[in-house]
C-alpha cells in the first residue's frame, strides 16, 4: 500500500480488525519512510458492477459516489454515520447479489429513494429533488403528496 503522505511504496500494517458490521477489515498502517499513520478499509467485492446511465453511457460502479449522495441528502439530519454506511453496504450487497453485472442508474436511484423513505423523510425529499430533477415548487408538492400516501 502506497503512503498517501509521501508516496512510499511499502507501508506496514500495525493493526487489523473487522468493522462493527463485519462488512470490511479496518487496517491501521504505518509508513517507515515518513512516520505517518493512516487507516485503510478492505471490502469484499463479489463482482465488478457497471452502471448504465440513461444516456446509454457505462461507467464502473463507485460505492463512494453512492455513499456521498446519501450523505448529502442526510446532511444535518439526525442519522448516525455508521447507519449510513450500513445502508450503503446493504445496497451494494443487493446489487452484487442480483446476478447482473450491468445495473441501470435508475434502479440504483430507486433503491436509494426507498432506503431514504424508510430512514428519513426530509432526506427522501432532498434526494428526490435532485434525482427527479425538480424544476418548480409544484414538483415538491407532488413528492410530499406521494410521501403522505406512502407513510400515512
Amino acid at each position: 500500500m502506497r503512503c498517501p503522505f509521501c508516496g512510499h511504496d511499502d507501508t506496514q500494517v500495525k493493526d487489523s480488525r473487522p468493522t462493527e458490521d463485519n462488512s470490511a477489515i479496518r487496517r491501521r498502517r504505518f509508513c517507515p519512510s515518513c512516520g505517518a499513520r493512516f487507516t485503510t478499509f478492505e471490502r469484499v467485492q463479489l463482482r465488478e458492477l457497471t452502471v448504465v446511465k440513461s444516456t446509454g453511457q457505462r461507467e464502473p460502479f463507485d460505492r463512494e459516489k453512492l455513499l456521498r449522495s446519501m450523505r448529502i441528502a442526510l446532511r444535518k439530519r439526525p442519522v448516525d454515520a455508521d447507519r449510513i454506511d450500513r445502508i450503503v453496504n446493504s445496497l451494494v450487497r443487493q446489487l452484487e447479489s442480483s446476478g447482473e453485472s450491468e445495473i441501470p442508474s435508475k434502479q440504483i436511484g430507486e433503491m436509494v429513494m426507498q432506503a431514504l423513505l424508510n430512514l428519513d423523510q426530509v432526506a427522501y425529499v432532498r434526494y428526490a429533488s435532485v434525482y427527479k430533477d425538480f424544476r418548480e415548487a409544484a414538483d415538491f408538492n407532488e413528492i410530499v403528496g406521494t410521501l403522505k400516501q406512502e407513510v400515512g
